[in-house]
């Protein structure tokens, strides 16, 4: 390449960068002259604050406040370009604000705010008062100030030559303005103007927009919450290119000469070569409450009758008051702090079952009523039931054994979460159980829901392991002493959950249960408790096994009216399975729907735990292992069920001892369905 074209390449390369740094810096310069921005409030905005300036909590511009002889500068925090680099003109500019003024003490000096364009912010020397902060005595009139600014003036100050004590002006480098007008507004409806009063602590709205075109600064006042009228109250035909210098700051001035005077701008928007944003007054923050708060009078006039109002509203509350503490009243004894925390209060109970309204009612037993109830609170779903009262000989040891058994953790046990005492009743909780108890999907004809026999299995199998749990996993030896269908509850899944511990009785591992009063349900009762009274493990065993054939045979455990081998739903299956005829006991919904081999085990099994000599059933563990078919059905022992006597088969009545008398009296006066003692 030659010398000629390297130059000449050198050259392009020089034009194309000049070209470019024109276009970048005229797009800079673009962006700064047509700035613009809107604060409706001054909540989180970045403000030049000097003097007494500050932005208060609910985002108000407040210029100055009680304190005496001070001044106070709020500024955009950047320097704007004003002058047309080409032209050396000002550019054209528009501005709008909302502001308000108070002073209880009526018009004094310094009672004056300003819209303002300087070079600076800060103003050494300046006077705070009638001076507004923006000159003192030796600059005020000069050339080399360059300041722009548009008083808000409440003060007639005869040096500067005010028209009166309530005036707008524009100002020069200068507080003699060199225009200026009573503040007021053009109104367009009545057309004439309309006297406002600045000092009134009301909000009001002003526009300042100056043409760069035609030289021509217009200042317009209005109402807040009223359009822009059509007819400025200044017009100042003024070239402002000799006042202004490159760059300027806009903002606002205030001073103050006296105590207790209030000086605020709610919203401010300003644009450069433009019109400025509306403001959205909605969105404006709330002006504080100025002078004294004025006495309606109906206070004034009422107030003998609203004095006697509140007297029988108070009376009225008192007695509400005494009348609520009365129904909710609990006792809370010395020995119940320490099951303090696992204790309700029965307001929330009350609250939670609206009332124990029947509507909540989920359920009745022979030991109380389960209700529904919402904590109000926490928020969760809970079953509340009221048990019967106990001895007060009982009481402290049934609250103990309760709390004990709260403690208990198994995915199988519905959790019971605490109690609650009042006036000789008990009230237990527990998580709620969206599908209800197992009894009202084996008996109940209305109920379209049908449970599977794959469904009733793994129950059976939830059931058994919570009772493994409770007999030899937990800390504590627990004797559930009522397993019934209607004591087994339905998760959200159909799964299987043993609950209402209002019955279980606790003892240590390697101790021997202490005797007891007989409690429990009919038919499910081991014929020992009659005779020794003791709960021990062996008990729920039995009421398991009734529980399995109950299960598997859709039948309940007494049958009042059937005949006489068929009473007893243990002895009907005894009957027919030493018939070699024990699936025929199958409950009738199921049809062949189940598995053969898992139905056998169930009923066998149920015959072995419900057999009426302790020493025969199998602890909870075999029974687990049965279940899960770690165990072979051939290794069932159900040897002594029944045995045979001159080619006849003698089934021995499982639950009743030797005892062959059909419990007509008890099943049909007591029993319809089985009843809890």
């Amino acid at each position: 390449m030659t010398k000629r074209e390297q130059k000449n390449n050198w050259n392009t390369m020089f034009i194309k960068f000049a070209v470019l740094f024109l276009l970048l810096r005229g797009s800079v310069a673009s962006q700064q002259n047509d700035i613009g921005f809107t604060y409706n409030g001054f909540g989180g905005v970045n403000m030049s604050l000097v003097g007494l300036a500050q932005i208060t909590n609910n985002g108000l511009l407040m210029l100055v406040n009680t304190t005496k002889q001070q001044a106070g500068h709020a500024f955009y925090p950047h320097p704007l370009h004003f002058m047309n680099s080409s032209t050396g003109s000002v550019f054209s500019f528009s501005t709008t604000f909302v502001f308000a003024m108070f002073s209880q003490y009526g018009a004094v000096a310094g009672s004056a705010m300003a819209f303002v364009i300087a070079p600076s912010t800060k103003f050494p020397g300046a006077i705070p008062a009638s001076y507004m902060g923006l000159f003192n005595l030796t600059n005020i009139g000069r050339s080399s100030n360059h300041v722009i600014a548009v008083e808000l003036d409440c003060y007639k100050t005869a040096e500067f030559y005010d028209i009166n004590g309530n005036h707008v002006g524009i100002d020069i480098n200068d507080l003699k303005s060199a225009q200026s007008a009573p503040a007021s507004y053009f109104s367009d409806q009545e057309k004439r103007y309309v006297n406002l009063t600045l000092l009134s602590g009301q909000a009001m709205q002003l526009w300042v927009e100056y043409s760069g075109t035609q030289k021509q600064l217009n200042v317009t006042l209005g109402p807040f919450n009223a359009p822009k009228p059509t007819i400025p109250l200044l017009s100042l035909n003024r070239d402002l290119s000799p006042i202004a210098v490159d760059p300027m700051f806009v903002g606002f001035s205030s001073g103050t000469h006296t105590f207790d005077l209030h000086h605020y701008v709610l919203g401010w928007s300003f644009k450069m070569n433009g019109k400025a944003k509306e403001l959205t007054l909605s969105q404006l923050p709330k002006l504080p409450r100025f002078g004294p708060k004025k006495t309606p009078r109906i206070v004034s006039v009422g107030i003998p009758v609203i004095g006697v109002i509140f007297l029988l509203l108070f009376i009225f509350v008192i007695r509400s008051m005494v009348k609520t503490k009365k129904k909710f009243a609990e006792v809370l004894e010395d020995w119940e702090l320490d099951y303090r925390t696992h204790r309700f209060k029965y307001r929330d109970l009350y609250i939670a079952t609206k009332g124990f309204k029947n509507k909540e009612l989920l359920g009745v037993g022979g030991f109380g009523r389960v209700y529904r109830g919402l904590l109000p609170r926490s928020k969760a779903e809970v079953a509340v039931k009221r048990v019967s009262y106990i001895s007060r000989q009982r009481e402290r040891e049934f609250v103990a054994e309760i709390v004990s058994i709260g403690k208990l953790r198994n995915r199988n046990i519905v959790p019971l979460l605490g109690y609650c005492r009042r006036k000789g009743e008990l009230l237990l909780v527990y998580d709620f159980m969206p599908n209800g108890s197992l009894d009202k999907y084996l008996f109940d004809q209305t109920t379209k829901t049908m449970l599977s026999w794959c469904q009733r299995f793994r129950i059976i199998k939830n059931v058994a392991a919570a009772l493994l749990y409770l007999h030899e996993e937990w800390e504590k030896v627990v004797v559930h002493r009522d397993v019934k269908s209607s004591n087994v509850l339905l998760d959200k899944d159909f799964s299987g959950r043993l609950g209402d511990f209002g019955l279980a009785r606790l003892y240590d591992h390697g101790t021997v249960p202490q005797t007891t009063h007989i409690m429990g349900t009919l038919g499910y009762l081991a014929p020992e408790l009659c005779r020794n009274g003791k709960a021990n493990p062996s008990v729920d065993v039995f009421a398991f096994g009734v529980f399995l054939l109950e299960v598997a045979c859709g039948r309940r455990p007494i049958e009042p009216q059937a005949s006489e081998e068929c009473v007893l739903l243990v002895n009907w299956v005894l009957l027919l399975w030493s018939e070699g005829l024990i699936l025929d006991t199958v409950d009738p919904k199921l049809g062949t729907d189940y598995t053969t081999q898992e139905m056998e085990v169930v009923l066998k099994l149920g015959l072995l735990c419900s057999h009426s000599t302790p020493t025969a059933r199998p602890h909870m563990r075999q029974v687990v292992s049965y279940l899960e078919g770690e165990v072979p059905l051939s290794e069932l022992s159900l040897l002594g069920l029944s045995t045979t006597t001159n080619g006849r088969t003698l089934v021995t009545p499982i639950g009743l001892g030797n005892t062959m008398t059909r419990p007509s009296s008890v099943a049909e006066s007591i029993l319809s369905g089985g009843q809890s003692l």
